[in-house]
């Protein structure tokens, strides 16, 4: 058997390198969303893949070094720190809607008005 074959082989099987792999192109595509999207909403929407790229790759990587306790618990904070981002962003995008009547990333950068 092939390097590459055994790759592919431990992806299908559910190995760590196939969730490696999902959480980097769930990350590329919240990466892709932030670049080039100019909606404020489509950009925090990236930035919560990311986020949750991350945390699919910590937990990868805690289940495959046997439930680590620290890691489950360091998922844990980062789900509560994401949830508490997703309330102040969600409520900026919509303050900013209010006043601007947009969603638009290149008029929300004057705001001294």
């Amino acid at each position: 058997m092939t390097p590459a074959n055994s790759f592919w082989t431990e992806v299908l099987q559910g190995g760590l390198s196939g969730y490696i792999l999902l959480a980097l192109l769930i990350f590329v595509i919240g990466l892709a969303t932030v670049l080039l999207r100019r909606s404020l909403l489509m950009q925090f929407m990236g930035v919560e893949l990311m986020i949750n790229a991350a945390n699919l790759a910590l937990l990868a990587f805690a289940r495959f070094k046997n439930g680590d306790v620290q890691a489950t618990t360091f998922y844990l904070f980062i789900i509560a720190v994401a949830a508490c981002e997703a309330a102040v962003g969600l409520a900026l995008i919509v303050g900013l809607y209010r006043h601007r009547q947009t969603t638009d990333s290149d008029r929300a950068d004057a705001l001294r008005q």
